[in-house]
């Protein structure tokens, strides 16, 4: 399976493993799956010589990188080298399957897990400072009778992640599992925050904060929607490059998603480079990669082209801190703001909308969604959730 990068679109961050003083020369017995004591550093020997790792290994580096014993040195040459290798499809659901299987499970109920459940989140890493369009969405599709179980965390690569704007919305982020649970089945939503679920993830931080002080990302900064512990049945994933589409709608697939479109919409900006949010673009093309179950796996281009009839660009969706963002998605579902950030969670939503089976296109997606706002549901929505 391709790889994400390039085998040896190599060291121009400079060798991690080197620059923070990490030996490579930890002896592993060949074949033997008792992992011991220096699984990492013979890890990123063979990923340095671009070689991939077996499900196998991808359970056992899990295993040492959530470790408090194991050094964050090793961790950051580990993960650095395995992004500069590339990570497969395989190695990408195996890491994802490893850390699942570590997190919190909140106990849904049977009625609400023979339901649909839905997410709609970004990856973040675009660095657009666009407003909270996923939470909008999310808020939107809930108020329109789907569970919504939102995965999120507080700002990392913008002002206000989803938990800071849901926050200054009124509305609880720090629900326990069981409260989630509950809110989930009677109020269509809940918000389950990241480091509730994923208490593991501690250890792994200063590694990460490593890799990132020498501008290297890694898988870290992808998985997160791929870890919801609602496990949901339909996802809207939003990525900042299109390359990685493909990639995470496979690993998805393979996670047990009946549904997902996995998105990365370009900004074109006048002679400069383009960029690319992650969330369905009103202001140039989308890349898509969509399932639906274990069939139907496509790859395809959507043009925003009759659906937003405003001329947009990219200071239309500009965002701001918490508070600033808040009242941005009070008035988009109040239904006084009807320009182009409405527009933009529109879209959006209509995709959302369609994966969860509400709607069997984009344009009759759209359209509910509008009225959903219209009639009044988004509003009281949002004031049921901050009551």
């Amino acid at each position: 399976m391709r790889p994400l990068t390039s085998p040896r679109a190599l060291r121009t961050c400079g060798r991690i493993d080197e620059a923070i003083g990490v030996s490579r020369l930890w002896p592993l017995r060949q074949g033997r799956r008792d992992y011991n004591r220096g699984v990492l550093q013979h890890f990123s020997e063979r990923l340095a010589r671009g070689e991939n790792l077996r499900p196998d290994e991808c359970e056992a580096a899990v295993d040492h990188l959530v470790s408090e014993a194991e050094p964050a040195a090793s961790k950051a040459a580990f993960l650095c080298d395995l992004a500069l290798k590339g990570e497969t499809v395989e190695e990408i659901a195996a890491f994802a399957g490893a850390l699942r299987a570590k997190s919190v499970q909140p106990a849904l109920s049977e009625a609400t897990r023979s339901g649909e459940i839905l997410d709609v989140c970004g990856t973040g890493g675009d660095r657009l400072n666009t407003f909270n369009i996923s939470t909008t969405v999310a808020i939107i599709c809930s108020a329109a009778g789907i569970a919504v179980a939102k995965h999120g965390n507080r700002a990392i690569t913008s002002q206000a992640g989803s938990a800071d704007v849901l926050e200054a919305l009124g509305v609880r982020i720090d629900l326990s599992p069981a409260e989630a649970a509950q809110s989930l089945a009677e109020r269509n939503f809940a918000f389950f925050f990241a480091p509730n679920y994923h208490p593991a993830f501690r250890f792994i931080a200063p590694a990460r904060k490593l890799c990132a002080d020498r501008g290297q990302r890694t898988i870290f900064n992808f998985l997160g929607p791929l870890l919801n512990p609602a496990r949901p049945t339909a996802q809207l994933v939003g990525v900042p490059r299109p390359s990685l589409c493909e990639p995470l709608a496979q690993v998805l697939q393979r996670l047990g998603v009946r549904r997902a479109m996995v998105v990365s919409g370009k900004v074109s900006m006048n002679g400069a480079p383009d960029s690319y949010l992650d969330e369905l673009s009103i202001l140039g093309d989308n890349t898509v990669a969509e399932f639906y179950q274990e069939r139907g796996f496509t790859s395809s281009t959507l043009s925003p082209e009759g659906f937003s009839p405003q001329a947009a660009t990219l200071s239309d969706l500009t965002g701001g801190d918490r508070a600033a963002n808040a009242e941005i998605v009070r008035a988009i579902l109040d239904g006084k703001d009807r320009g182009l950030k409405r527009d933009s969670v529109l879209f959006n939503a209509a995709a959302a909308l369609m994966l969860a089976g509400r709607s069997r296109t984009l344009a009759d997606g759209w359209d509910a969604a509008a009225g959903v706002i219209d009639s009044g549901r988004a509003r009281e929505k949002l004031s049921e959730l901050a009551s």
